[in-house]
């Protein structure tokens, strides 16, 4: 009979966070297996994926610059602009797993419908079409931006509503008047790229966001802030302050344009990059609005006391963190918390692990690399855990850091500080022990 410690594991998912996980663990000589719903490698960046479950609309630029996205193995070619496009970006992911050879690993058009536990510690997984397979370990990269969550308003909404998730061009909101409901970067992308066909486009915020430009002085803005924080060694609330700084020499005063400029600081939420909200904000072609108040059938009722005729809402509201194939009585957010040490690992259900459910100060991909590479020393034997009593502390530790720093917003459940949290994991390797 074989022992759990011979058996494979799972891998949910082949966008850039299976990818990477894959690579990592055939690098270690781990024996896995990779299931994908769609019928390709790309995940959220792949338009229009069959996988049914891509957010990417046709405009959509990446927020962090070339030089700071790629993974550390396989810089992004310089032939390629600053911000590349999700085109451009699942090109690159596919010459990065043709390169490592992981497609023979990823059975496609395969949807996992439940992962369960067994009394010895390892999992079952079971396949839509009825396959169960025996795992020591299961690494859900699956992604988290895809599940739409929604505001509840007073009221009731006459015109066409849709979530961001379901955005992908301008073309049927001509000559509307329409309402995009958040001021995230994937709000202010499609407001600015639905503005030119509506008769009207607006945009509801409750709290509003600082807004940073993609470029100051010609220097993508990313690289910045890790000039600072790299370079310079500056704490992130300094880099974050120092950045406010530049963006006012770079664009003035937000409010001048017509975005009210929010009430918290700079470092307690994420800036929203954008290049052209200000200037499309001061040419009229969007208009700011608080949050709205009550949906009047055509027509939506603000907190300032005004009024619009709306025909279609955008609720680019973000996204729940929801697992399908896992049942809620063994893991889900509660109350806008998660219970993962260091940010991957439930301490209760050993051998399940979560990649890629981080939301970064800094660039999302090179950091999961970073988690696929302490995740395959683990399941090698090269790092050893901690107690559960320790992981438990490490846990509690953050959530106070992200409670006392952030906004309260279910968006902060799973921040991070890039350059901290990379550290950390550093440091684990290097030990071949995980810290509290």
């Amino acid at each position: 009979m074989t022992s759990a410690a011979q058996l494979p594991v799972c891998i949910i998912g082949a966008g850039s966070s299976g990818m990477t996980t894959a690579k990592a663990l055939k690098e270690k000589g781990i024996k896995f297996d990779c299931f994908e719903i769609g019928s390709d490698i790309g995940g959220m960046w792949r338009y229009e994926n069959d996988n049914g479950l891509s957010s990417a609309y046709r405009s959509l630029h990446i927020d962090t610059s070339r030089k700071t996205l790629g993974y550390s193995d396989f810089p992004i070619p310089e032939h390629h602009k600053d911000f590349l496009s999700h085109y451009a970006f699942v090109k690159y992911l596919e010459a990065y797993a043709d390169r490592s050879g992981l497609r023979s690993h990823v059975r496609f058009n395969t949807r996992v419908v439940h992962i369960e536990p067994t009394a010895d510690g390892t999992w079952l997984v079971r396949l839509e079409g009825g396959e169960v397979f025996h795992y020591r370990a299961v690494l859900v990269a699956n992604g988290h931006l895809w599940d739409p969550r929604y505001p509840s308003f007073p009221g009731t909404f006459t015109g066409e509503t849709i979530h961001s998730h379901d955005y992908r061009t301008s073309e049927p909101f001509r000559d509307k008047k329409v309402m995009v409901v958040g001021i995230g970067n994937s709000a202010v992308d499609i407001a600015v790229d639905v503005c030119k066909q509506t008769a009207g486009t607006v945009v509801s915020t409750r709290r509003s966001a600082w807004i940073m430009p993609k470029y100051i002085m010609g220097i993508p803005v990313d690289r910045w802030s890790t000039f600072f924080a790299g370079r310079l060694k500056l704490p992130t609330r300094w880099v974050r302050t120092l950045m406010q700084r530049l963006m006012f020499l770079a664009v003035g005063d937000q409010e001048r344009y017509g975005v009210p400029k929010p009430k918290h600081a700079i470092w307690q939420e994420h800036a929203t990059l954008s290049q052209e909200l200000l200037p499309y904000v001061g040419h009229g072609w969007i208009e700011i609005k608080p949050n709205v108040k009550e949906l009047r059938g055509d027509r939506v009722a603000f907190e300032d006391g005004t009024e619009e005729k709306i025909d279609a809402i955008i609720y680019a509201t973000g996204y729940k963190t929801t697992f399908p194939f896992l049942d809620n009585s063994l893991f889900e957010l509660h109350d806008g918390k998660v219970q993962l040490y260091r940010r991957m690992l439930p301490p209760s259900l050993p051998g399940l692990y979560m990649v890629g459910l981080v939301q970064p100060i800094g660039p999302t991909i090179p950091l999961v690399e970073v988690q696929a590479l302490w995740l395959a020393d683990l399941l090698s034997g090269a790092i050893t855990l901690p107690s559960t009593d320790d992981m438990l502390r490490e846990i509690a530790n953050h959530q106070r850091h992200i409670d006392k720093q952030y906004v309260g917003s279910a968006r902060y459940t799973l921040e991070v500080d890039f350059r901290q949290y990379v550290a950390q994991l550093h440091k684990d390797r290097i030990r071949g022990l995980a810290g509290t």
